[in-house]
């Protein structure tokens, strides 16, 4: 993986420049690889979800910056995508976002004598996510405890609403 580099934040604020210009939500941004071998990953939202052309208008515009400000000091490759079905939840407003919605969340602290745990978003208030896991039923969680969260797909619910 490549270290964090000076311009990572950079592609960050021109995500979000290109995010605003294009109409979608700017969700992440991650450079991974060698510099003989790097990609560059963004994920794009939207409420109705994104098309192969809003990932390859974004593309585009975001090439267009990267070009003229000489951002990116190697050679790579730009992956504009949906961050998915499962999609990660990486901020705080991501879990308010999606509160009511089923997620894994795995910890770097145990509670209760677990760090992974699945279920549904309760609540967000300040740094704290009230969870309802399935097997253990409400927990509080510091956002800082997070090491990864994902959204789960809920296919009975799924499959009644067809």
């Amino acid at each position: 993986m490549v270290a964090k580099q000076p311009f990572t934040g950079r592609i960050n604020e021109a995500a979000l420049e290109v995010a605003n210009i294009c109409g979608v939500e700017f969700v992440h941004a991650e450079v991974v690889g060698s510099k003989n071998d790097s990609l560059i990953r963004i994920y794009i939202d939207r409420p109705q979800g994104v098309s192969i052309d809003d990932c390859a208008q974004f593309s585009s515009a975001i090439e267009e910056i990267f070009d003229a400000e000489d951002l990116i000091p190697f050679a790579y490759v730009l992956e504009v995508s949906s961050p998915g079905i499962e999609r990660q939840l990486y901020s705080l407003s991501d879990f308010v976002r999606f509160t009511g919605e089923m997620a894994k969340v795995k910890l770097s602290t145990e509670i209760s004598g677990q760090k992974n745990f699945v279920g549904v978003i309760v609540a967000v208030e300040d740094d704290v996510i009230t969870f309802d896991d399935r097997t253990c039923g409400k927990v509080t969680i510091p956002f800082e405890s997070v090491v990864k969260a994902n959204l789960k797909i809920d296919l009975g619910k799924e499959l009644k609403g067809r």
